[in-house]
């Protein structure tokens, strides 16, 4: 049986074998080509322009923010390896490269989607820790290392690595070669799918969910006793209490909790079809896999690469506080420009006026 996880127009079929070079639908091949294009630059410009962003503020990176840095290095992986790639591929509707490239090409494809997802884990892991286990954050401190996201670093390129012997540069037909994947029959392409989903999607999807749930129950007894405890202290004594400046702090991380449930929903929205379709064609032989729908379902699951650093954008102010700041600006350098014989003119006006009255 052959196969590729990454689809296209050509290579979607998942339940038969290939016997002949059979022609692919030139139609949906341009809605391909056309959809990967947008989400390429999409996904590249908006994460190399947060990138950047980021990076001239390194000195003063929250963890909040190292996190987001490298979902956004994930997210390029995702966007250079992945759909880059794909791209390519829907264009000369068969992978030319060398069996290396092709074995390469699906491996990191994997990895993307391996640290786009960890990453995201890490993110709400360590926010149920700054909610629920304030103390031993702050006891952790700052560290060179930022252990979860070397973890989420090191499950990426280690879960990648089936790839390397899964894939390979076949003939699937006479004098035609494509980069494709060989499995046992008949439980071994179902096997990989399933296995594939869960450790990249059902289990990552679980453990954030558990984790948000905590974080709201938390956060909601959190502000009921505080509530409770700044009207004691306002009766019994004027000063501002120790719980009033807690909430402050509250208030600026539940702000990063809203941030990270939005992520996770833009994730399960973006990746959910695209699983569900994968798990349908091998579970279904009767499955429409080259129907236009079913491509695009699965094609649109990349569009979660462009999603997350407009989500950081939105939450974070910068875009427009970066657009106040410019117009301030421009009015202050309107205001500069106003030639400086006005004020003399009006110096003079007033000298003549009081020698008029004086006389």
């Amino acid at each position: 049986m052959m196969t590729s996880f990454t689809p296209n127009a050509s290579n979607l079929r998942l339940a038969t074998e290939l016997t002949d070079d059979q022609p692919r639908d030139e139609s949906l091949a341009k809605i391909e080509i056309a959809l990967l294009s947008i989400i390429f630059l999409s996904a590249g410009i908006l994460n190399c322009g947060l990138l950047l962003v980021l990076w001239r503020r390194r000195k003063q990176l929250s963890r909040m923010r190292v996190f987001v840095f490298h979902l956004c290095l994930a997210d390029l992986v995702v966007a250079f390896f992945q759909v880059c790639p794909q791209l390519m591929w829907d264009i000369t509707d068969r992978f030319l490269g060398p069996d290396l490239v092709c074995r390469l090409v699906k491996y990191l494809q994997v990895v993307g989607m391996f640290a786009s997802t960890y990453m995201i884990v890490v993110m709400t892991i360590d926010r149920y820790q700054a909610i629920c286990n304030p103390m031993v954050t702050f006891q952790k401190g700052r560290a060179r290392w930022n252990v979860p996201v070397c973890i989420a670093w090191a499950i990426s390129l280690i879960g990648g690595l089936p790839q390397i012997f899964i894939f390979s540069r076949v003939q699937v037909a006479p004098g035609v070669f494509d980069c494709w994947a060989q499995f046992i029959q008949p439980w071994g392409l179902r096997t990989y799918v399933t296995w594939t989903t869960l450790v990249i999607f059902v289990v990552p999807v679980f453990t954030v969910i558990v984790c948000q749930v905590r974080i709201c129950r938390a956060v909601q007894i959190n502000l009921y006793i505080k509530t409770h405890q700044e009207g004691e202290s306002a009766v019994a004594n004027p000063l501002p209490s120790r719980a009033s400046s807690v909430a402050g702090v509250s208030k600026a991380r539940i702000k990063t909790v809203k941030m990270t449930v939005v992520i996770v929903l833009a994730y399960i929205i973006c990746w959910a079809p695209f699983f569900t379709v994968q798990l349908w064609s091998v579970w279904d032989v009767n499955a429409p896999t080259e129907s236009t729908t079913f491509t695009i379902l699965m094609l649109l699951a990349s569009l979660n690469s462009c999603a997350n650093p407009c989500i950081y954008l939105l939450f974070s102010g910068q875009l427009p506080k970066s657009l106040v700041a410019l117009l301030c600006r421009s009015q202050s350098k309107l205001k500069d420009s106003v030639p400086e014989e006005a004020t003399m003119v009006s110096s003079l006006y007033m000298s003549f006026k009081s020698l008029s009255d004086s006389r």
